[in-house]
């Protein structure tokens, strides 16, 4: 995405050191609205190259065909009710968009993990939150679940969860009752109503292939919304090469909203599922499908704190706290893998976070890493490597990088 993605700078306030008043509404990176960046540069406390300066800003990239420009960090938000309270989230969410970030990704099964007491309670918190901030400067990603047996708690009268037009309206209208707003700017579907696999599972399992609904039903569903103006835009999640394709014929044949946008599991230790065809069919040449790639740090093992298990951060790390949960990062060869690109890091300087989050930055197809964090100092360490790595990653870094990758291929496959 990023060779021809449109791109806006504005610097980190609190690295550039400006006043209150330095800066006027920012430009059109909600697509809502057109306004200018301004920058007085007297404000300055000291002078700095604009080599410099576009090291330690944040991007704004164009997400797919919309209107929507988004910053190159989305701000993740599933630990909020959870391992998260209402006054951590309300924290959490504006340091993010105090440094920059303009966009949130929730969905209507936040908190993870998924369960009937906690459910929505993602939603509440960013509702509480939004009361005080401008709604046109705040781009809000949710998502419709999909086929599921175990989440009808999710619907008021349902035994199995689908994607076809009761149950996305019935998602919908709950979702904006929750938000407390008038509109989402952008709903994807979580995962798909037909059969794929899913979170962990690589290879399609041909048994297990289902009728689905058929995918212009969906669209047309969508279609109501946005004619209501209760959705703005929509894209996909944790879909397949094929998936996408269908989406966009059926979208143009029929004359219908297309897809925007696609959210995947992107990192150091997942990359074939993306770059191996789905890569082309994104392309802005070809789709034209923003992507927004979710746990680029591999669900926090890159950072290496479940390295050492009896570490504190390992025991409130979310893949101890609820077993099994993305249990492919701990027991597979992606421990090994880690351990190999933490040793690259430390020789090239570079920090385990800087390492990984420097790398899918930089990735032509990205638009925006979903980062997400359980404290400011969290979220601070993290936006903080995302600049502070050069950029781009050096030659010799990536070429470490692929070498590792020859020996370790999605190693959370094995």
């Amino acid at each position: 995405m990023a060779t021809s993605a449109t791109f806006t700078t504005i610097g980190i306030i609190s690295q550039l050191k400006l006043t209150r008043h330095s800066i006027q509404p920012l430009s059109n990176v909600t697509g809502r609205r057109s306004r200018k960046l301004v920058v007085r540069t007297s404000s300055l406390k000291t002078p700095i190259s604009a080599k410099q300066a576009e090291k330690n800003a944040m991007q704004y990239r164009k997400l797919g065909d919309s209107d929507l420009v988004i910053s190159e960090i989305t701000l993740g938000t599933m630990t909020f009710g959870e391992q998260n309270t209402e006054k951590e989230s309300h924290e959490i969410l504006s340091y993010a968009f105090e440094n920059g970030i303009n966009i949130l990704d929730s969905s209507e099964a936040y908190p993870i993990p998924m369960k009937k007491e906690t459910q929505g309670k993602t939603d509440l918190y960013i509702a509480s939150w939004l009361k005080s901030q401008p709604r046109d400067k705040v781009i809000i990603a949710t998502k419709v679940s999909g086929y599921s047996e175990q989440s009808s708690f999710l619907r008021d009268n349902a035994k199995v969860l689908r994607v076809d037009a009761a149950n996305i309206k019935e998602s919908v209208e709950k979702s904006l009752k929750r938000l407390n707003t008038d509109y989402i700017d952008l709903l994807q579907i979580h995962w798909p109503d037909r059969y794929v696999a899913l979170f962990g599972e690589y290879m399609y399992d041909y048994s297990k292939w289902r009728p689905s609904v058929p995918i212009v039903e969906q669209l047309r569903a969508f279609k109501e919304l946005i004619d209501e103006g209760k959705v703005r835009y929509i894209g996909v999640s944790n879909e397949t090469s094929y998936g996408v394709m269908e989406f966009v014929h059926a979208a143009e044949v029929e004359g219908l909203p297309k897809i925007v946008s696609i959210q995947n599991s992107y990192s150091l230790l997942v990359r074939c599922r993306f770059e191996v065809d789905l890569v082309e069919v994104c392309h802005p040449k070809n789709c034209n499908i923003g992507l927004l790639a979710y746990s680029p740090l591999g669900g926090g093992s890159l950072t290496g704190k479940y390295l050492d298990i009896n570490s504190e951060a390992a025991r409130k790390g979310r893949l101890n706290l609820f077993p099994g949960y993305m249990e492919r990062y701990n027991t597979s060869l992606s421990r090994e893998a880690t351990i190999k690109y933490i040793e690259m890091a430390k020789k090239h300087g570079l920090t385990p976070v800087q390492l990984a989050l420097g790398f899918v930055r930089d990735r032509p197809f990205m638009t925006s890493s979903i980062i997400g964090a359980t404290s400011v100092e969290q979220l601070k360490e993290d936006i903080d490597a995302f600049f502070t790595a050069e950029r781009p990653l050096p030659q010799e870094v990536m070429a470490d990088i692929e070498d590792i990758f020859k020996r370790y291929r999605d190693p959370t496959i094995f």
